[in-house]
């Protein structure tokens, strides 16, 4: 499987509309995801990690969904999407509801997979608000579902696990997406410069418990000014890192293989020993 991971960035302060970061993001993905089989995007590129007070603004309301269409921020991507062939993870999106949540919020930190026609084949609620009672979880619902799909052709062959960021933080989401059958975790985010060793130690525990591929696609620039950290990877389910990004915008390109995770749980079943 050819994976192309695009480590957006943007300035502080640049006058940048959804529709134009958008069409900008469309771009990178023609020209960065040709060839490829898989295309990560990162979490909230289109309203801002750490922009919450733009949260409401730049929401897009993905009931359209449910009638074959797309929210305006994934629009342009499609059409790139449906151009290259190939399976589209659009990082995530603020969603906007008509109706509230359990918590009274109408926002939900969203991704949505496309599939090579750009059409939505997977979405996953963030479960894990960051913020410690502001941002997120001030403004946010949280999501409920564990997702574990197949992606269609051509990224088909290893099953996806999906997860968003800070749910990094938290071992026995993907403990349970193991369970699930999971092969591969795909991880868009917007983790900040300031702690972005936490973010590099993370995903290699995540796939050396999990004998996973850990894919991830983090962000570049400034978000509300706060610095964003970038080194997107990819880790292999021993641990090694295969690939990783700079600080900058940035986009890689990884080839990884369909049989190494069997491989590896065979070669070291650690996995077998569980007793809890």
């Amino acid at each position: 499987m050819r994976i192309a991971i695009i480590q957006l960035g943007y300035a502080e302060g640049a006058d940048e509309s959804v529709d134009a970061r958008a069409q900008r993001v469309a771009d990178l993905v023609r020209s960065a995801g040709a060839g490829h089989d898989l295309v990560l995007l990162p979490e909230l590129w289109s309203a801002g990690g750490f922009a919450s007070s733009e949260w409401e603004e730049r929401s897009q309301d993905l009931s359209v969904l449910d009638q074959g269409e797309l929210p305006p921020a994934l629009v342009p991507v499609a059409e790139a999407t449906r151009e290259i062939g190939a399976v589209v993870h659009t990082g995530s999106v603020v969603e906007r509801t008509a109706g509230p949540g359990e918590e009274g919020r109408h926002l939900w930190n969203t991704s949505v997979v496309l599939d090579p026609q750009g059409r939505p084949c997977a979405t996953y609620r963030k479960i894990h608000r960051f913020g410690f009672g502001g941002g997120e979880p001030k403004l946010m619902e949280a999501g409920g579902e564990i997702v574990v799909t197949d992606l269609p052709a051509p990224a088909d062959g290893l099953r996806v696990g999906l997860s968003t960021c800070y749910d990094l933080r938290f071992p026995e989401l993907y403990r349970l997406q193991l369970d699930r059958g999971a092969q591969v975790f795909v991880i868009p985010s917007a983790w900040p410069m300031a702690r972005v060793e936490h973010w590099r130690l993370l995903l290699r525990a995540r796939a050396v418990e999990d004998q996973c591929f850990v894919v991830a696609c983090n962000t570049a620039g400034t978000h509300a000014g706060v610095e964003m950290g970038g080194h997107s990877a990819v880790v292999d389910p021993g641990g090694t890192v295969l690939a990783e990004a700079g600080a900058g915008e940035e986009t890689l390109s990884v080839e990884i293989e369909d049989d190494a995770v069997a491989r590896t749980r065979e070669g070291f079943p650690v996995l077998a020993d569980r007793r809890l």
